[in-house]
């Protein structure tokens, strides 16, 4: 294998490993968004879903003398699924309980989010005997068990089956979501509260049920980024570098830039991977000209954001109601 084609095999599975960590968190907004709540805690909610896996997987393996790694991973994805559904409740009751802004409910649910993660992720590390000491070796392993079938298959083996199991679960998660959001009863009713909830309240859909349930499976959804991140990207420790932020405000931008579509997000999520990481395979950047390069997602979002509204396309628009809370007195 000659040094390019290793290069790019490299790049490519780097775009993957962190386009998944991005995929989860835009995927769980995406639903949450189809019924018109606009969830700018993502970051916070991944941050959760992040530190209580890792707190479940630590507590187990730290009382068990000869941990299970299956066993430590359901109860990671347990721990992970609890702590980002509160999260996604706590938004959906302030939200659309209260009526409270969901701009600004969104932005403290992040800052509240990363504070509970980064106190619990430190008083592990202490526990642990320091910084970088915290050990989940069994539940971070069964994460990172890759689907190698053979060594024969070459590049092909490197790029398709060199991954954890929750590379291939957020794929399955994409398709069932777009499934379900275009072509379910349940899922067309969704759309339409985030469209018009008045309408759909006076069609006799549960404005409300649909609001929660939406933003709390959303909420779990985006959480398992955060626990992906955390067991099979860092293998299994807590890094109070900012990082889950930092891809959680990815999340938020491929949301736009997949224009509210599940399946697009799967691609859009493997090109902002690629684009976040490229500087490491350019040699002789600066340090400053690497920031430059960060920025790239970012842009390629703006360059659609702005695409798209001169297109004016239906299909590509936001929810009508996105952002905007119901009052049913308000019809």
């Amino acid at each position: 294998m000659n040094q390019t084609l290793a290069q790019i095999i490299s790049l490519i599975t780097t775009a993957v490993s962190f386009g998944t960590v991005i995929m989860y968190g835009s995927l769980g907004e995406i639903l949450t968004e189809k019924s018109g709540q606009l969830n700018l805690g993502v970051p916070g909610i991944m941050y959760l879903g992040g530190i209580g896996g890792l707190i479940g997987a630590f507590l187990y393996e730290t009382h068990t003398a000869a941990p299970v790694p299956g066993v430590g991973l359901i109860i990671a994805l347990a721990c992970t699924v609890a702590a980002s559904v509160l999260g996604g409740l706590i938004y959906a009751f302030l939200t659309i309980s209260l009526r409270a802004n969901q701009n600004v409910t969104g932005l403290t649910l992040t800052i509240f989010g990363s504070g509970v993660a980064n106190f619990f992720g430190g008083s592990l590390s202490k526990l642990a005997g320091g910084v970088g000491q915290i050990s989940v070796a069994s539940t971070s392993s069964a994460f990172r068990a890759t689907q190698h079938l053979t060594d024969k298959l070459g590049w092909f083996d490197s790029i398709f089956l060199s991954y954890g199991f929750m590379v291939y679960l957020a794929l399955i998660i994409a398709v069932v979501m777009s499934i379900f959001v275009n072509r379910t009863r349940r899922g067309l009713n969704l759309r339409a509260v985030g469209e018009n909830p008045a309408t759909s309240d006076a069609a006799g859909i549960n404005v409300t049920l649909y609001k929660y349930l939406a933003t709390c499976v959303g909420a779990a959804v985006s959480g398992l980024g955060g626990l992906y991140y955390v067991m099979d990207y860092i293998k299994g420790t807590w890094a109070n570098d900012g990082n889950i932020e930092a891809v959680g405000w990815l999340a938020v931008a491929l949301v736009i830039f997949a224009t509210w579509k599940p399946l697009r997000s799967i691609w859009g999520a493997y090109l902002f991977g690629a684009l976040y990481w490229l500087y490491n395979f350019i040699p002789g950047l600066s340090r400053s000209s690497q920031e430059l390069f960060k920025m790239l997602p970012y842009i390629v979002t703006i360059l659609v954001l702005i695409t798209v509204s001169l297109r004016r396309k239906k299909e590509d628009q936001p929810p009508s109601s996105l952002g905007l809370s119901y009052f049913r007195e308000d019809r």
